[in-house]
């Protein structure tokens, strides 16, 4: 490892990416630690239910386990850290299967793990001291709901990792961290940084931040894919972090993909709100921060400002909420809504009325073509979901009721697949949580040692000026109809219950457009189904891009809602392909671009 600088290169960003990414990454190029992210909210139920089927001493990501075997033989040799928080709901139990599969190869590396997210023995305790877990999106007491809780964690910051690897830990196990709490936390060791180095620690945050979904910083899911040179064996991302927190984001050389001023603006966009990016260590604030291309697939991020963490942790608690079936029917041709109506009215006055049950949700997808030129091309889904408490409601029993209108129904009946697989809703309950009650320990080398948060050592609050950024006036002339993402990029995710959607431009000329153009109102006309959500708007000046924050329009997260794009990873294309009016000076330095 340099000494000016530490490469961490992150081989996960979800449970099931790539399995072969940990040895690509370790053995592709040199790096200092390799990071794995693989818990999202839903991935917490997953594996709360893996220690229902399998056992106590489960509930964790199994398949770094394999990747820990692929890759333990070539970390010790090139002395390469390993951060993880694979170990989920379990990560002593995750620790200590590593420990014996390293004896097993008879490779020699020290393995910490670290504890305390777990609240779930705690809340009863907790709620006597006055903590009453509202939900911040609905602003609701978690005492007024009557549905089971599964889990419930706290978002544990990076001070943890430091310690162990202070400690001289090779491996270290983590349960629910904040994603780029494994990226903070190498940098902060790397380069001894304090706690109240909060500008240093807002960069590592947002290296964290970039990386963390591995290749959609490195060309996936990016609105300007035809830039990409190859999606074959896409490179996974790699974080040079500087000792003053600026960094360089790259991937090694001779893979596919692409590091481009967009791409790393793209991700850095993904799943926020307001450009102060909150962290249990540190506030990073995007708005203050430079993207700039240095050299092929090599993009430097500098000058990222921090202050105070908030005083409180998040938490992360998933509810039980009841049963969920239902099926895509197929309508095609002429008479669309009289064949959705009749094929609704009928199915529901068999399985007894709408009424017996919690939630209906009935949609018609319009994807017919008038005059069509295919099969395909007149072609609408009518997507029927319903949910109850009762399971026998909701379960086998309806989607035959389903099935025996086929032949009895609308003409064309056939389904879309074999139907959406009857199982639980999993509600998610976003709380915060006094940081004074988070008990964070690391174990490593027979030794137990606790950590506490930030907030709770009271530092002078940190100030800091933010740079002023001038916005042109928007260009004025003739205009031309274009579609809106022929000028600008968008990328969009979920939020637990809410989605954002994250707009840049690629020049300067383009952003005084957009900034003047691109209202909350003005989204809302380009998207009229978004009309009955609230949404802020947020401003990033300093990288041309705008964040739109939806509340509410995925309900209780991804488990929960309805929508065919339960994660709305799709709202930024859709935004995309709308006809909007543009000077055409604005078109034409696209086009020379």
């Amino acid at each position: 490892m340099g000494n000016d600088v530490i490469k961490i290169g992150n081989c996960s960003g979800y449970y099931g990416d790539k399995l072969s990414a940990a040895k690509d990454m370790v053995e592709g190029g040199p790096i200092d630690v390799l990071t794995g992210d693989y818990l999202a909210e839903l991935t917490m139920t997953i594996l709360f239910n893996q220690k229902l089927q399998r056992g106590e001493d489960k509930g964790y990501v199994g398949t770094f386990l394999k990747q820990i075997k692929d890759v333990a033989e070539t970390c010790k040799k090139n002395n390469i850290k390993i951060v993880t928080n694979a170990g989920g709901l379990n990560p002593s139990s995750m620790a200590n299967e590593i420990i014996n599969i390293l004896k097993e190869m008879s490779i020699d590396l020290k393995v910490a793990y670290i504890d305390g997210d777990d609240l779930m023995p705690r809340l009863e305790e907790l709620k006597d001291q006055g903590e009453t877990f509202v939900n911040i999106d609905k602003n609701t007491n978690l005492d007024s709901t009557e549905h089971n809780l599964l889990t419930a964690n706290a978002y544990l910051g990076a001070w943890g990792i430091k310690e162990a690897l202070d400690e001289g830990a090779d491996i270290v196990v983590c349960p629910r961290v904040t994603d780029a709490a494994v990226v903070i936390g190498p940098a902060a060791w790397k380069f001894k940084w304090k706690r109240t180095d909060f500008d240093e620690l807002a960069g590592a945050l947002a290296a964290g931040h970039i990386i963390e979904c591995g290749c959609q910083a490195t060309g996936g899911n990016y609105s300007f894919f035809e830039e990409v040179p190859s999606f074959i064996n896409v490179g996974y991302p790699i974080a040079e972090i500087e000792s003053d927190g600026s960094f360089t984001i790259t991937k090694h050389p001779g893979t596919g993909g692409l590091v481009s001023v967009g791409t790393v603006t793209a991700q850095l966009l993904y799943e926020i709100s307001s450009p102060a990016y909150i962290n249990p260590d540190v506030i990073s604030h995007f708005d203050t921060l430079e993207i700039n291309q240095i050299g092929p697939d090599r993009v430097r991020v500098s000058g990222c400002r921090g202050s105070n963490p908030p005083g409180k942790h998040k938490v992360c608690i998933n509810l039980a909420t009841g049963y969920r079936n239902g099926m895509d029917l197929v309508l095609t041709g002429i008479d669309i809504e009289a064949k959705a109506k009749t094929i609704t009215d009928t199915l529901f006055h068999s399985v007894g009325g709408k009424d017996q049950f919690d939630e209906v949700s009935v949609n018609l997808y319009r994807t017919d073509k008038k005059n069509p030129n295919s099969n395909e091309e007149a072609m609408a889904t009518l997507s029927i979901s319903v949910k109850s408490r009762n399971p026998d409601l909701v379960g086998r029993l309806f989607s035959a009721k389903i099935i025996e209108l086929s032949l009895a129904n609308y003409p064309g009946f056939f389904s879309a697949g074999t139907g959406k697989k009857p199982g639980p809703v999993i509600s998610y309950w976003p709380a915060l949580i006094d940081s004074k009650h988070i008990k964070e320990y690391v174990h490593v080398d027979g030794k137990t040692l606790e950590i506490e948060p930030t907030s709770q050592f009271q530092f002078e609050e940190s100030y800091y000026q933010k740079q002023p950024v001038t916005i042109e006036p928007a260009p004025q002339g003739e205009m031309d109809e274009i579609s809106f993402g022929r000028l600008f990029g968008a990328r969009s995710g979920d939020k637990g219950g809410c989605a954002n959607i994250g707009v840049w431009a690629k020049t300067d000329l383009a952003f005084s457009f957009l900034y003047n153009f691109l209202s909350v109102e003005k989204i809302k006309e380009l998207m009229p189904d978004l009309n009955k959500f609230s949404i802020d708007r947020y401003e990033l000046p300093n990288i041309n891009s705008l964040n739109f924050y939806i509340h509410g329009i995925l309900e209780d997260g991804v488990s929960s809602n309805n929508r065919m794009d339960g994660q709305a990873k799709s709202l930024g294309e859709y935004l995309r392909s709308k006809t909007i009016s543009v000077p055409k000076i604005i078109i034409e330095e696209i086009k020379n671009d």
